[in-house]
């Protein structure tokens, strides 16, 4: 499958991530807008072994499944990881929807997973997937009754995963 197919058929669109104060600072949201987080982090998918760059255009039933690490900083430690499994549920052209289900493990503090959907439609003819908000649906540890969302942009080899959970 091509790369942007895969990053995007993932909830990192679709992909996805928080971590303890010593190695990540998460900003607790305004008192009024509810107790929770905002943060960001950066996604890099973990290549599957086997994996070509090349593949047939999706077609419905299709399956993807996928992994990212996530990081503080670009290139920095890694805080956290996902696994994402996709399905394409509609195609026309060179357009597809992708349902997407992926849950995000978070070490240190704040610590836990978090559950996270999408449907979101691509272009399977381009390299480079559009910015995307991906529905946060739950969660555990400090993420326990998680709400909100994760904004994902394209960031060179790299996604941009901006946090938004309300945990109230």
């Amino acid at each position: 499958m091509i790369r942007s197919f895969r990053r995007t058929g993932a909830l990192g669109v679709c992909a996805v991530a928080a971590v303890a104060a010593t190695t990540f600072a998460a900003a607790p949201v305004s008192a009024h807008s509810g107790d929770g987080f905002e943060f960001t982090l950066y996604a890099k998918e973990v290549p599957a072994s086997g994996a070509s760059a090349s593949a047939p255009a999706p077609k419905v039933g299709d399956v993807l499944t996928f992994a990212d690490d996530y990081y503080r900083s670009k290139g920095g430690d890694t805080v956290g990881r996902d696994g994402v499994t996709c399905a394409v549920v509609r195609v026309s052209g060179t357009s597809a929807d992708v349902n997407c289900v992926g849950t995000i493990v978070l070490n240190g503090g704040p610590g836990g997973q978090i559950a996270a959907q999408s449907l979101t439609t691509i272009d399977t003819s381009q390299q480079s997937t559009p910015a995307a908000d991906i529905a946060v649906t739950g969660g555990t540890g400090d993420f326990k009754d998680a709400r909100g969302y994760i904004r994902t942009a394209p960031d060179g080899d790299y996604s941009r995963m901006d946090f938004h959970i309300s945990t109230r």
